[in-house]
């Protein structure tokens, strides 16, 4: 079969493909607390993509180092909030393309503990050699960006902008790929109805997952759970428009706005910050499964995924698939949650 996304730049990265594993003792703890049996569960382990501790990251950021050498660029500039997942793989992504790397990290989660600003994904980046510029929560990004962009050109480099999350079409790409393999491995074990269920927060991720369904045709539906913005509606009107990008980019059919599923009650006070249920989850799996979460990330995402299955939403599905998106350096930056 012809690979669709072969006439796209890409530089190779992660570990694929990324181990499909049941859920068997989670199945049976929730069980317990349903009176009856849910679907069978699986855990697709993107946090297991290889680059630097890995995550999804990975995935986008072949093709945008792709996208980046053949625009001969030499610095790649990228933001995120101080615990970034995303800037500290696009830092190791640069380091293995040969690429400098510009990390701006708004100090945008109002957060104090002591190591969220010493330790984990902060520590990495620093020993991956990252360029890293602290910028207050309100400062104006554009104008930074700008600062940043004209200061490398000045020095006679070449800089490539990566959206924050790697969340445009190019990026999005790396999870239409992650759907054609996600939909081959269910194929194989001879489910009918399945459904693919992840935390869903600068978009790329769920925009590349639906514009891989509508490229195949039939597969996985899709359902993301909102670890990212209060405002649920304008996210899946965001994440529809960039759906429809990254279809346009594929030439396949752009997806209908009913097509973004996402699930805004497990978010919490605001991005980043803890909620009862996200340490729960983390915990849980952790000691159900040996399978470690994030704070920000993935534990809001199982908290979401535990809710849904318990409240039976997901009974039409033989298999469900719960995405690790990856992100556990950030548990040693939330020590005090746990």
């Amino acid at each position: 079969m012809t690979d669709p996304l072969a006439r796209f730049s890409r530089f190779p990265l992660a570990h694929l493909p990324t181990p499909l594993t049941e859920m068997t003792r989670l199945r049976a703890v929730l069980a317990q607390r349903m009176n009856t049996m849910p679907p069978r569960l699986f855990i697709k382990r993107d946090d297991c993509t290889g680059l630097a501790g890995g995550g999804n990251k990975t995935r986008k950021l072949e093709f945008l180092i792709g996208d980046a050498l053949e625009k001969g660029c030499d610095t790649i500039v990228t933001a995120g909030a101080l615990q970034s997942n995303h800037a500290r793989q696009t830092a190791a992504a640069a380091a293995a393309a040969g690429l400098r790397c510009v990390l701006v990290l708004f100090d945008s989660v109002p957060y104090d503990g002591l190591a969220y600003r010493r330790s984990g994904n902060l520590l990495l980046d620093r020993i991956l050699g990252a360029d890293i510029r602290v910028e207050p929560a309100d400062a104006d990004a554009g104008a930074v960006f700008r600062r940043i962009m004209a200061e490398i050109e000045a020095g006679g480099g070449k800089p490539y902008l990566v959206p924050v999350g790697g969340s445009n079409a190019v990026g999005s790409l790396g999870y239409v790929a992650a759907y054609l393999e996600i939909a081959d491995e269910i194929g194989v074990r001879g489910f009918g109805a399945s459904r693919i269920v992840h935390a869903s927060s600068s978009g790329g991720t769920q925009a590349g997952l639906v514009a891989g369904r509508m490229l195949r045709g039939a597969g996985p539906s899709i359902a993301g759970i909102n670890v990212y913005r209060a405002d649920n509606g304008a996210m899946t009107d965001d994440i529809q428009a960039l759906a429809a990008k990254t279809a346009a980019l594929l030439g396949c059919s752009s997806p209908s706005h009913d097509a973004v599923v996402l699930d805004g009650a497990h978010l919490g006070a605001r991005y980043g910050m803890p909620t009862p249920e996200m340490i729960a989850a983390v915990a849980c799996l952790a000691r159900e499964e040996g399978v470690l979460l994030d704070p920000v990330y993935t534990g809001k995402g199982m908290a979401g995924f535990i809710a849904q299955v318990v409240a039976g939403r997901h009974a039409d599905v033989e298999a469900l698939v719960f995405l690790h998106t990856g992100g556990m350096p950030g548990l040693f930056a939330y020590e005090t949650e746990f």
